[in-house]
């Protein structure tokens, strides 16, 4: 039987952090972090890492546990995080994951495996090389013909998955397609229970972002991507093309003001809020519990109790 895990889900500014916080000690839990960018060190206001006050005593796996200049694979992700939550479960403690990375949490679950492959080996050499010779046309033709639907599914500019593809095939003779179908067909690596948080209305969702994004500019969003640029953090890394520090390193550069930078952080998370919600609708076994004006800590940590209870989790 699979191992229990609860999840708290929701679009970004929901209240996430707080609530995994409460059910983790009513439930004699952990905090699993489910984000894909508060895994680097140095990134903690950008990104909304919960401070000490706000993990009140709980502990907290997988924030700050990388150097910004990585750039961290889901596969690489999911094999650190389910350590963690395979450590909090030998010592007899709920695993609470909390994030808003749908992708990651669904592999996190499902206990997906991903295609082998050396990622930075000699075939992914010999396949950069090809692409830098042949352009991405000529290995997209190659591949449909390994995997039509692969092919199918990309564009010319996706030029990572096609080598990414071609560089499965090569090393496994199976395709990547092959793989996908036969890890959907896997059961769930944990039984999860799922907390979903978010607004009836949306405007009341879009107002707490902007507050939210206010909040970060006035504890220092500019600063902390200064010293990471000063750190030597390479302009082009993965932490910094993130919502926020992309924008404010525009404004370290001088090429936007901050009030630009400021309206387009806003914008970018309110989108990136909308993506979230669209993501974890295809999700039917989430519990949600719905905000009015405010959130309602108290009624939503009982509506959750009464939930998570009656599913067997004490």
């Amino acid at each position: 039987m699979a191992q229990r895990v609860v999840c708290v889900v929701g679009p970004t500014a929901s209240g996430k952090t707080k609530m995994g916080v409460a059910l983790a000690k009513r439930f004699n839990g952990e905090v699993v972090s489910v984000d894909s960018m508060q895994i680097y060190r140095g990134m903690e206001i950008g990104t909304a890492a919960p401070t000490p006050e706000e993990m009140a005593g709980v502990p907290h796996h997988m924030i700050g546990v990388a150097d910004p200049a990585e750039s961290w694979s889901v596969s690489r992700f999911t094999q650190e995080a389910d350590r963690c939550i395979q450590d909090i479960l030998r010592r007899g403690r709920l695993p609470v994951l909390v994030g808003g990375t749908g992708l990651y949490l669904d592999a996190l679950v499902r206990g997906q495996t991903f295609a082998a492959g050396q990622q930075g080996g000699a075939v992914r050499l010999a396949l950069q090389q090809r692409l830098a010779r042949e352009g991405a046309a000529a290995l997209l033709e190659e591949l449909a013909a390994i995997d039509p639907g692969t092919a199918a599914r990309l564009h010319l500019r996706d030029e990572k998955r096609i080598l990414r593809a071609l560089e499965v095939y090569q090393e496994t003779g199976e395709t990547i397609s092959e793989h996908d179908r036969k890890s959907r067909e896997m059961p769930d690596r944990y039984d999860a229970l799922y907390i979903g948080l978010s607004f009836r209305d949306r405007q009341e969702l879009r107002d707490r972002i902007d507050r939210r994004v206010d909040i970060m500019v006035e504890q220092g969003l500019l600063d902390e991507v200064r010293q990471l640029l000063t750190g030597g953090l390479p302009r082009d890394a993965t932490a910094l093309q993130a919502i926020g520090f992309k924008q404010f390193l525009a404004v370290a550069d001088g090429t936007a003001t901050e009030a630009e930078a400021v309206e387009e952080v806003k914008l970018r998370s309110r989108q990136y809020a909308k993506r979230q919600l669209t993501w974890l609708r295809r999700n039917p076994r989430i519990h949600w519990i719905l905000w009015g004006k405010e959130p309602d800590f108290p009624w939503a940590l009982q509506n959750a109790t009464e939930f998570l209870t009656a599913a067997g989790v004490c």
